[in-house]
């Protein structure tokens, strides 16, 4: 299986690390000093709660200089994509795994056209609910999926990510198996065994909407709650106003799954309360860090937007809409 990876911060460069370890044809998408130092130095990856820390060499792809490509007519886009790439992808990847934030996602749409082939699975796993639908709107031509990701890691400076947990796992699949074929389920199948040889905790679901919508009763919550308070990891695990507000948040995103058919099939906050006290202190979401930084954040994705859904949904959800009107009071609309 060829890999390309878009994105290559806490997600898609966790997740390409340990591919390209296990020995996988991955490629990393990614632009700027972070891009700059992988090629020269390698990508090393810190991980405290087990006291190491590696570096390995990767390939790359500048991201910048391939869409600027594939804004030009179809007779020079390949030799400026080739002149992009450090090392050049090794054929149409097979899996292309888009890993960034919420508001690049259309950014990236010119990127997956000129790198995927009438059979590239695309496998969005972002923290933003419902990414793969929007994606698969702009790209009719591909097989576009949904998914997420647990794991907690993050650029800590260019070209050195840390991994806050031991926690890795990737959920993806159809919204809609009816009408696949069994050669397209037999590669789902496959890329699990991929991922899990690679020591990735892969998953091809069969209710991943489901799934997806578990994965954002953690991350919401926590990104809502850790911004409300400022809090970090370390709040959340012991008594007191930061903890009853994420579970109050997990309670309602259940709620919204009942309301959506999409009901989940485990006690979520007893589950998401059992990560949370598996990571580092002192660790925090990274849409804290974004507005820490003063840069684009995914607030209406991870908090308005579930304001919204519940409107739709005819859910009452008293805590996220509180929380929405005190921080675009302080952060605006996003």
């Amino acid at each position: 299986m060829k890999y390309l990876i878009i994105g290559a911060g806490g997600t898609g460069g966790t997740v390409g690390f340990y591919l390209t370890l296990a020995g996988r044809d991955v490629t990393l998408a990614a632009r700027g000093e972070h891009l700059r130092v992988m090629r020269e130095k390698g990508l090393t990856m810190s991980r405290p709660w087990c006291h190491t820390r590696q570096t390995i060499a990767v390939k790359t792809l500048d991201t910048e200089a391939v869409s600027a490509a594939a804004e030009q007519d179809a007779a020079c886009a390949e030799s400026v994509a080739g002149d992009a790439q450090q090392d050049a992808l090794s054929g149409t990847p097979d899996v292309i795994l888009v890993c960034v934030k919420g508001y690049s996602l259309d950014s990236v749409v010119p990127l997956i056209r000129q790198t995927a082939g009438p059979s590239t699975i695309v496998i969005p796993i972002l923290n933003i609910y419902g990414t793969g639908e929007k994606l698969q709107e702009k790209l009719p031509e591909l097989t576009v999926l949904d998914g997420c990701i647990y794991v907690a890691a993050n650029i800590r400076e260019p070209g050195t990510l840390v991994q806050n947990g031991e926690i890795l796992r990737v959920i993806f699949g159809l919204r809609d198996e009816s009408t696949a074929s069994p050669e397209l389920m037999a590669r789902l199948e496959e890329i699990q065994e991929d991922m899990r040889a690679c020591g990735i905790d892969g998953c091809f679901s069969h209710h991943v909407r489901r799934d997806c919508l578990k994965k954002f009763s953690y991350v919401s919550p926590a990104g809502a709650a850790g911004l409300f308070y400022d809090a970090t990891a370390g709040d959340f695990q012991k008594a007191g106003p930061q903890r009853e507000m994420l579970i109050a948040m997990m309670r309602e995103i259940t709620a919204l799954a009942d309301a959506m058919g999409c009901g989940f099939d485990e006690d979520c906050v007893k589950k998401n309360l059992d990560i949370m006290s598996k990571l580092d202190p002192a660790s925090g979401t990274s849409m804290q860090r974004d507005i820490a930084a003063g840069r684009p954040s995914e607030i209406d994705g991870l908090v308005y937007e579930v304001v919204r859904m519940g409107e739709r949904c005819g859910v009452s959800l008293p805590t996220y809409q509180a929380a929405a009107m005190l921080l675009k009071k302080k952060y605006g609309e996003g």
